[in-house]
């Protein structure tokens, strides 16, 4: 998330009590940390809040909490939301704002916390656009069967108020997906729509995760302008093949900065990784039908001084 020239990353790691929990760094050039503070920023609450999930199982290493954060900034609002898997139970999405001014100041006074995914069902995925669409709210809440949009007034929700969606992973019958699993990071507008990334699994190769790209129109993005032919992110390194999910590549977070494409993932659950493209000629591939790709940042080690 990119907010006064900087960008803001929320992420998920998990404490030895094996508790899910939200963790909080930054970047001036989208590839440097210029801080990562050392303790969680956000926990979601266990008991006595609508935000509520039982715990009966692990979930990607943990035992219950917050995971998979996606954060935009809407500059109306002058607030940060959060969207986040509540782990539990049953795998819910939770809600939670911040200020900007309580952001750029790192007093973490989020507004309490709730599920707004119906109680007992499985959710997670779900995103919000970064700019209001006819006045409204928008929350995307699935890709499949088809895509879903969520409109609404306000991001306050009564008690016992949920968005009812629906996601069943039907096979495509064309293209390199079996089947769709759901989107990464909230939509990013572009002179074009808006430029939306999503997880799927190969046909060719199932239980792994690669990256997809969508352009979805900008006053009705239930309406997919263009769909790369290829996957434009994929599990190739070490590091994306040696962990808690080999194999899985799975991306919460996207920025422009400059002229520059950012996608921030996660490699095989263990590792958080970048990788980037000039923004314009990667519009430009997906516009014209090509199959964009991203490269890798990758970073050479020092050696210790002798």
């Amino acid at each position: 998330m990119l907010v006064e020239d900087r960008i803001h990353f929320f992420y998920r790691a998990i404490g030895y009590d094996g508790v899910s929990r939200i963790g909080y760094a930054s970047s001036y050039d989208g590839f440097t940390l210029a801080e990562r503070l050392t303790s969680p920023v956000f926990a979601h609450p266990t008991r006595g809040s609508a935000a509520v999930v039982r715990v009966s199982g692990s979930s990607g290493g943990s035992w219950s909490g917050a995971e998979d954060p996606r954060a935009i900034y809407i500059a109306e609002d002058d607030t940060i939301y959060l969207t986040y898997t509540a782990c539990g139970e049953s795998l819910g999405v939770g809600l939670t704002t911040i200020s900007r001014a309580d952001l750029l100041a790192k007093q973490w006074r989020w507004q309490p916390p709730r599920v707004i995914s119906p109680p007992h069902e499985t959710h997670k995925n779900w995103v919000i656009f970064p700019q209001r669409i006819r006045g409204q709210y928008a929350i995307l809440t699935s890709l499949s069967p088809r895509v879903l949009v969520h409109y609404r007034p306000s991001m306050t929700f009564a008690q016992d108020e949920w968005i009812e969606s629906v996601y069943t992973p039907q096979p495509l019958t064309e293209g390199w997906e079996a089947y769709i699993r759901g989107a990464g990071p909230p939509p990013l507008p572009t002179p074009y729509g808006w430029l939306l990334f999503y997880h799927a699994v190969a046909r060719n190769a199932p239980g792994i995760y690669k990256l997809g790209a969508l352009l979805l129109d900008y006053a009705n993005p239930t309406v997919i302008l263009r769909r790369a032919p290829q996957p434009i992110l994929e599990p190739q390194e070490v590091y994306e093949w040696n962990g808690h999910k080999p194999g899985v590549v799975y991306a919460t977070g996207a920025v422009i900065l400059g002229s520059t494409l950012l996608l921030y993932y996660g490699a095989a659950d263990t590792y958080v990784g970048v990788a980037y493209a000039p923004a314009a000629s990667f519009l430009e591939s997906l516009i014209q039908g090509g199959a964009p790709r991203l490269a890798y940042r990758r970073v050479q080690q020092r050696r210790a001084a002798q």
